[in-house]
């Protein structure tokens, strides 16, 4: 399945670096989803994702990380259970935020459980994704189209940044993309492509070693 700062990290859009086994990532926060972005910061200042796995990893599509029973799982344990005893309101921002390579998102229980596509109190991927076409881009719009009941649509920039860079467009509306990746995209890259079991988990323990506030200076 399925995270505050200062008012002076809040005068310019906040950065958190997650330090990686396999290299530094750093991602901006968008200040107009507070809700998603007050919470990773607290988490992040409590030092909650230290040690954690990015436990989840599929090539192509994303990475995803912040399962607390990862920190000492064995190496054979099913992992994407573990979560805080709360979850996010939903805090869709499209078209200003969307499923763009690099962006970072709550992961969330499915649909039926969780109606309200309510966020994970901690749990979040980096999305990947791959290039789509104009026509594979007319049959995301189609599926959207089902599954948020035509509120959510792909706009010409969106549609040039998926057929450009890359993306999981089908997610759109559905899951609350809170971030974006500004430096260590090629370390989303590289841990995209580990070798992974049938649960998708790396083969070869990818672990975030520490997760900081990037302080404004």
């Amino acid at each position: 399945m399925m995270m505050l700062a200062t008012l002076g990290c809040r005068a310019q859009q906040t950065k958190v670096c997650l330090e990686t086994s396999m290299g530094d990532i750093t991602i901006e926060l968008f200040d107009d989803t507070p809700i998603h972005r007050d919470n990773f910061i607290k988490l992040v200042e409590e030092h909650f994702y230290d040690s954690l796995l990015f436990h989840r990893v599929i090539s192509d599509f994303m990475i995803q990380a912040g399962d607390p029973t990862s920190r000492h799982a064995e190496a054979d344990a099913s992992l994407g259970d573990g979560d805080t005893n709360y979850t996010l309101e939903a805090e869709f921002r499209v078209p200003q935020h969307y499923h763009r390579r690099g962006a970072v998102a709550m992961a969330r229980e499915g649909d039926r459980e969780n109606p309200e596509r309510r966020s994970s109190g901690c749990q979040f991927y980096i999305v990947w994704g791959r290039i789509f076409s104009p026509l594979g881009l007319e049959k995301v719009q189609e599926r959207l189209d089902t599954m948020t009941g035509g509120q959510t649509k792909i706009t010409e920039e969106m549609s040039e940044t998926y057929r450009l860079y890359g993306g999981t467009p089908h997610l759109d509306g559905q899951y609350t993309v809170f971030g974006q990746v500004t430096e260590g995209l090629d370390v989303v890259d590289r841990i995209q492509q580990v070798e992974t079991n049938e649960e998708d988990r790396p083969l070869n323990d990818v672990r975030i070693l520490r997760a900081t506030v990037v302080k404004n200076q």
